[in-house]
C-alpha cells in the first residue's frame, strides 16, 4: 500500500504546470497578434504611399487649415494675405518648412516642424495652382548642384550676403525680423525662395537672375552645406562677432586667470 500511494504522488503535476501552460499560451497568442498587426500596418502604409491625392483633396486641406486666415477662396483677411498668384511653389516652401499653418502672429513666421505630409503639401499646393496659377518647379537641372560654383559665390555675396551671411548662417533684420540660415535649405526651397520672395526677401525674377544664375547659386550654397570646416570650429559661421567674443572671454579670461596665479604664486 505504502508503494502505491508513493507512486501516485509521483504522478501528480506540479501546480507551477498550469501557471507555465498558461504563460506559454499567452506568449504565443501575443506572437501571434503582434505579427499580424505588424503584417496589417506594412500593407496599410504600402498602400498609403502608392495611394495619389487629388486637387479636390487638397481643396478639403486648404478649407480645413489654411482658409482662416486666408479665405476659402484664397482672397485672404485681416489675418492673412491673398494667396492670387502665389502658386504651388510657394505653397511648397510655407508648408513644407513647417511656417504654415502659422502658429501665432508675429514680425515673421518661424520654421517649426512640418505638419503635413509630402503627399498632402503636393495636393494642397495643386489646388492652389488649379485655383490662382504662379510660379511653378523647376527643372530637375536647375537643381543638380552641377552649376558654375565661382560664378554662385560671387553671385550669392551681391545679391544675398548682406542677409543670408557670406556663409549662409543668417542674421538680425529690423523690426524683429531675420534672414535665416542656408545649412538646412533643400536646393528647391532655395529655388522657390529666390522665386517667390518671402518674408522680407526680394523676389529675383528672370531680370535680375536668370534660370542659370540661380541654378550657379544654389550649386554654391549646396556646396557649402556638403564642405567640411577647413579652419576648424566654425563658431556659428557669424564671423568677427562670434570670433572677438569668443577671444574675449577665453583669452582675456585666461590673461586675468594667469595674473591672479602669478600674484597669488608671488605672495
Amino acid at each position: 500500500m505504502a508503494r502505491e500511494k508513493k507512486r501516485r504522488s509521483n504522478g501528480r503535476r506540479s501546480p507551477l504546470a498550469a501557471a507555465a501552460l498558461i504563460g506559454i499560451g499567452l506568449l504565443l497568442t501575443g506572437g501571434i497578434y503582434a505579427g499580424a498587426s505588424a503584417a496589417m500596418a506594412a500593407t496599410d502604409d504600402n498602400s498609403t504611399t502608392t495611394s495619389t491625392l487629388t486637387v479636390e483633396d487638397g481643396q478639403k486641406l486648404f478649407q480645413a487649415n489654411c482658409a482662416t486666415c486666408h479665405g476659402m477662396d484664397l482672397q485672404g483677411s485681416e489675418a492673412g494675405p491673398s494667396l492670387y498668384g502665389a502658386g504651388e511653389l510657394s505653397v511648397h516652401f510655407q508648408v513644407s518648412t513647417g511656417r504654415m499653418p502659422l502658429q501665432a502672429q508675429a514680425p515673421q513666421a518661424p520654421q517649426k516642424p512640418v505638419q503635413f505630409t509630402e503627399e498632402q503639401i503636393d495636393a494642397i499646393g495643386k489646388y492652389v495652382q488649379s485655383t490662382s496659377p504662379g510660379p511653378t518647379f523647376p527643372d530637375d537641372e536647375t537643381l543638380d548642384g552641377e552649376g558654375d560654383l565661382a560664378n554662385g559665390a560671387e553671385l550669392f555675396r551681391i545679391n544675398c550676403a548682406m542677409c543670408h551671411n557670406v556663409a549662409g548662417a543668417g542674421g538680425a533684420l529690423t523690426e524683429g525680423k531675420y534672414a535665416p540660415n542656408l545649412h538646412t535649405t533643400t536646393p528647391v526651397n532655395m529655388y522657390a525662395a529666390m522665386v517667390t520672395g518671402p518674408q522680407n526677401m526680394p523676389v529675383f525674377n528672370n531680370l535680375n537672375l536668370t534660370v542659370e544664375d540661380k541654378r550657379d547659386i544654389i550649386s554654391y550654397l549646396m556646396y557649402n552645406q556638403e564642405s567640411p570646416s577647413v579652419g576648424g570650429f566654425t563658431l556659428g559661421s557669424l564671423g568677427p562677432v562670434s570670433e572677438g567674443l569668443f577671444i574675449w572671454v577665453f583669452g582675456i579670461g585666461s590673461l586675468i586667470a594667469l595674473t591672479v596665479w602669478i600674484t597669488a604664486k608671488s605672495n
